[in-house]
C-alpha cells in the first residue's frame, strides 16, 4: 500500500497544524486508548495513567513525535520507524494489534481537534497513512 500524491499533500499540510498541538493530541489519544481498550494498560504498569499525568503527557509527546518522523519521511516510513519497530517487537513485546487501536484513537483525536480540516478525503488519507505506520511498526514481528 502506498500513498498517492494527493494523500501525501493532505498528510503533510495537516501535519503543520497537528504539530502545534502535538502534546495535547498525543496525551488525548493515549487517554482514549486506555479508556476504550483498557487491556492496553498492561504495557504501562509503571505509569501513572490518570488523565493528564506527566507520564501520559511525556509518552503522548513521543507517540506524536514518531508520527511526525513518519510524516517527515513519508517516502521512507519504514526507515524512519525501524528502530521503534525493533524496540516494540523485541524489547517491549507489544501485541501488534495495539498499533491499530492507537491509530484509531489518533484518528479520532485529530478529527475532534480539526473538524473543519477533517474532510472525507483527509479522513481517508490519514487512515491509510496510519495503517502504513501500523504495518511498519509490526513488520519486525514477522
Amino acid at each position: 500500500m502506498s500513498l498517492t500524491k494527493a494523500e501525501r499533500t493532505v498528510i503533510t499540510s495537516m501535519w503543520g497544524k497537528i504539530a502545534t498541538q502535538a502534546d495535547v493530541i498525543g496525551t488525548e489519544a493515549l487517554e482514549r486508548l486506555f479508556a476504550s481498550y483498557p487491556q492496553t494498560k498492561t504495557y504501562f504498569p509503571h505509569f501513572d495513567l490518570h488523565p493528564g499525568s506527566a507520564q501520559l503527557r511525556a509518552h503522548g509527546s513521543k507517540v506524536v513525535a514518531a508520527v511526525g518522523d513518519a510524516v517527515k519521511s513519508i517516502d521512507n516510513i519504514a526507515g524512519a520507524l525501524s528502530k521503534l519497530s525493533e524496540l516494540h517487537a523485541y524489547i517491549l513485546r507489544v501485541d501488534p494489534v495495539n498499533f491499530k487501536l492507537l491509530s484509531h484513537c489518533l484518528l479520532v483525536t485529530v478529527a475532534s481537534h480539526f473538524p473543519a480540516d477533517f474532510t472525507a478525503e483527509a479522513h481517508a488519507a490519514w487512515d491509510k497513512f496510519l495503517s502504513i505506520v501500523s504495518s511498519v511498526l509490526t513488520e519486525k514481528y514477522r
